[in-house]
């Protein structure tokens, strides 16, 4: 398996998704304190695209004896692969927030499973990014949750 911080090391897969030449990209789920808090597992990016994996755990469940994952945890999932997509584009130049993230919840994750996110910009203006992202826990066609946010781009060289 290649190591994401370094992006001398592309000589590989992890089997779900191939890691970044760009050590950025997967930094964001490596070293952000919540992030690595709830667990989540960097799987792809390219420009303008992120994909994490939040694997299920006992104690981010909602309701207790459910073992699904609760919302928020959710939540905070397709804000991260959203801000995932802009700086896999953009960079650290890009520095981005969270403006409106809409999340519509189609069901409830299957007990004990895996949430994966995808999420792509599908606009970006100097100021302002789009996107779109889609959350499953087995199949990409029976979705947990899907998105619409908007992110402030509050770009360093931005005049």
């Amino acid at each position: 398996m290649s190591d994401p911080r370094n992006p001398e090391d592309e000589t590989g897969s992890d089997g779900v998704g191939d890691w970044p030449g760009d050590a950025i990209a997967a930094g964001m789920v490596h070293y952000t304190p919540y992030a690595r808090a709830l667990g989540m597992t960097y799987v792809s990016s390219s420009p303008g695209r992120g994909t994490i994996l939040l694997p299920w755990r006992a104690d981010l469940v909602g309701i207790d004896g459910t073992d699904i994952l609760a919302p928020g945890t959710l939540t905070a999932l397709i804000d991260h692969a959203c801000g995932l997509a802009i700086m896999a584009g953009l960079g650290l130049e890009a520095s981005p927030a969270t403006l409106d993230l809409r999340i519509d919840h189609m069901r409830p994750a299957a007990p004990r499973a895996s949430v994966t996110c995808a999420a792509h910009v599908y606009k970006a203006t100097r100021t302002i990014a789009f996107l779109r992202a889609e959350a499953w826990d087995v199949s990409a066609d029976d979705l947990v949750a899907t998105a619409q946010a908007a992110f402030s781009l509050n770009r360093r060289s931005a005049k």
